[in-house]
């Protein structure tokens, strides 16, 4: 099993408290012989009328001391995350967990900006100290009618 991450059961109570059901924890995933993990899988009944919305949550902390080789390492592993997932689970969104402090100082910046648009990655910021979500980018509602480029 791989490492979690030093945030993980904080994100991981955060999504229960929005009523997101842990369905994975981790989600196991294949490639050819590659085994891989996201950190969550999760579902949520959005409405009647639209469904479940089914999501996993690949989480991040972003300790180190550069924040640019830990992206380059979070943005790789993301698309690799996200292409065995639209072959093995195609309703499910992935997600990137972050630091709401770290998105504000760091993933705001338009460079990384334009990274996460040319790439289409779903974000979802945490609190910390708070222990709860702050942000979903896009909301989960919206992002079972997007596909990425």
């Amino acid at each position: 099993m791989p490492a979690r991450d030093l945030f993980h059961d904080i994100v991981k109570t955060a999504l229960e408290r929005e009523d997101w059901h842990i369905t994975h924890d981790p989600y196991a995933l294949s490639a050819d012989s590659f085994d891989l993990a996201i950190d969550l899988g999760a579902e949520k009944v959005i409405a009647a009328e639209r469904g479940e919305t089914k999501i996993a949550v690949e989480i991040k902390s972003f300790l180190g001391p550069s924040k640019i080789t830990e992206f380059y390492s979070a943005l790789g592993q993301f698309i690799a995350y996200r292409t065995a997932l639209q072959s093995q689970d195609p309703e499910r969104r992935l997600y990137l967990a972050v630091p709401e402090n770290l998105y504000k100082k760091f993933f705001a910046t338009p460079f990384v900006q334009e990274l996460i648009h040319q790439n289409t990655i779903y974000l979802i910021t945490y609190d910390t100290d708070q222990e709860k979500l702050a942000q979903w980018i896009p909301s989960p509602n919206i992002a079972n009618t997007l596909k990425p480029s």
